[in-house]
């Protein structure tokens, strides 16, 4: 097939041209991110290759019908970016990527509760200063404190895996749970109101969607323990910035660590150190000296990119010879 790539970072291209070697379909790159105004560029292709930060919505989608694009491949899990209606009226099926990687989303997640409770990365800035006090550096066992994860699919169970091998107590909330699988791991299911109240630490590993959105707002976070610890490795918009920097500040949450952000589209993935950030609200996270931020970075290892290319191709394998579409979004 003949696959536009939008969003492609160097990255993206060295391993889907490895990979592609097994495939042999005709791949072109282009750095610009995916929308309504440059939907032309894909004019004679088969397939466009998009990310989490490219707008396929029904004007991107239509001019994407009308220059021949038969077939949406999402190198990716989440597909909240695409109007799947519009996909849907115009016979565009939608793929994604469902299993890359989980457990490089959920070491990453480990790794961000770890430097927030033990201020591994103020440390590190410290010392390399000749500075080796102490002072503010305190942290907390995890050893028989609670966890609550939001989202129990594949991602939240290898956190869980993880966070019971800190002799930690787990407690779980999914819309649709597997009650075998959280007995057997001994993870307890509670409603979302409980694991507010409970947890010590909240990570959330849920899809975005009108049920989830905002998930976390003045409400919920009203409910948590004072100086919990609250990690998104998920979906920008399941936080309410603005009520999470009110949480902050009225000592409610201690730490926060994100990899994701509600309105990160025009940042995250780009090098902006020579301008200006626009975003008032981005500012005043990344001011804050409780708030880890990384850039869409949990998914990012070796392993994730090479089983994504391999994801990504064989679904447009499948579409091109007429195979079932293991990975289609319905």
């Amino acid at each position: 097939m003949n696959i536009a790539f939008f969003d492609a970072k160097e990255y993206d291209i060295e391993s889907f041209e490895r990979v592609n070697q097994q495939y042999h379909h005709t791949l072109r790159f282009f750095y610009d991110r995916l929308n309504a105004q440059n939907a032309d560029l894909a004019a004679g292709f088969d397939a466009v290759c998009a990310f989490v930060n490219d707008r396929l919505d029904a004007k991107t989608l239509q001019k994407l019908s009308q220059n021949g694009v038969k077939l949406i491949l999402m190198r990716c899990a989440g597909y909240n970016n695409v109007e799947r209606s519009q996909a849907q009226a115009l016979h565009l099926p939608i793929l994604n990527v469902p299993d890359y990687s989980p457990s490089s989303v959920a070491e990453h997640t480990i790794g961000m509760i770890l430097s927030l409770n033990r201020k591994i990365h103020k440390a590190y800035h410290r010392t390399k200063e000749y500075n080796f006090s102490l002072r503010a550096l305190m942290g907390f066992n995890m050893v028989g404190k609670v966890a609550g994860i939001i989202g129990l699919g594949k991602i939240g169970r290898a956190v869980a895996k993880l966070l019971k091998a800190f002799d930690m107590r787990v407690i779980g909330y999914d819309a649709y749970p597997d009650h075998a699988w959280c007995e057997q791991m001994g993870v307890e299911l509670v409603s979302l109101e409980e694991l507010f109240k409970q947890s010590d630490i909240i990570t959330l590993h849920c899809p975005l969607t009108e049920d989830t959105r905002y998930l976390i707002n003045a409400k919920s976070i009203a409910l948590m323990k004072p100086n919990v610890m609250l990690i998104n490795t998920s979906r920008g918009k399941l936080i309410d910035t603005k009520a999470l920097i009110e949480g902050i500040k009225q000592h409610k949450i201690k730490e926060v660590g994100l990899d994701v952000y509600e309105e990160e589209e025009q940042y995250f993935f780009e090098d902006l150190t020579d301008n200006i950030l626009q975003d008032d609200t981005l500012l005043q996270i990344l001011s804050l000296p409780n708030v880890l931020v990384t850039s869409h970075q949990a998914y990012f290892t070796y392993e994730s990119l090479e089983a994504i290319a391999r994801t990504t191709l064989q679904n447009a394998r499948e579409f091109e010879t007429g195979a079932p579409l293991t990975n289609q979004v319905r």
